[in-house]
């Protein structure tokens, strides 16, 4: 499994793992499924420090990829970024969760970035897990800030300091 910065080319892929989770779980809170020059926008916006990774499977199929995404526009907030974590559905259990973090905490490192927040929707256990074994701790829990399938939903917030 290779782990390298995402590319232009890598768009549609992204957008396939991601509008899946659009559509048929709570991971996100967006209703809508992003089109390929959305996608490819909001990879452009990641590019630099913001970034995006994916993983590649031996066959070079993208089986998952992360981000690193500005936590707020106030320019005191610049030093600290909100993370996604996505595997497709097919490749899960295989520890690819874990390899894209912890690249993706190496890279936040690496650009300087303080600190890490994790908003974690609906409180999904695997994803809970995954960010606690790599040393999140939860800081707080939104209640009921969203709603999705006909539910109100929380949010829990967990932080790595960098």
């Amino acid at each position: 499994m290779l782990v390298r910065p995402a590319e232009l080319s890598d768009a549609e892929a992204i957008a396939a793992i991601y509008n899946l989770e659009v559509t048929e779980s709570t991971a996100t809170f967006d209703l809508v499924p992003r089109t390929l020059e959305q996608q490819r926008s909001w990879q452009v916006e990641r590019s630099g420090a913001h970034a995006v990774l994916v993983a590649v499977d031996d066959d070079g199929t993208i089986v998952g990829f992360a981000s690193l995404s500005p936590f707020r526009t106030r320019p005191a907030y610049s030093t600290t970024v909100e993370n996604s974590v996505y595997v497709h559905r097919e490749h899960r259990r295989r520890g690819i969760a874990l390899l894209l973090m912890n690249a993706l905490i190496d890279t936040a490192r690496s650009h300087g970035f303080h600190s890490m927040i994790a908003r974690i929707a609906d409180a999904q256990p695997p994803s809970l897990k995954l960010h606690e074994s790599v040393g999140f701790e939860l800081v707080g829990v939104e209640r009921e800030v969203g709603r999705k399938f006909n539910r109100w939903l929380d949010v829990a917030v967990l932080q790595l300091l960098l």
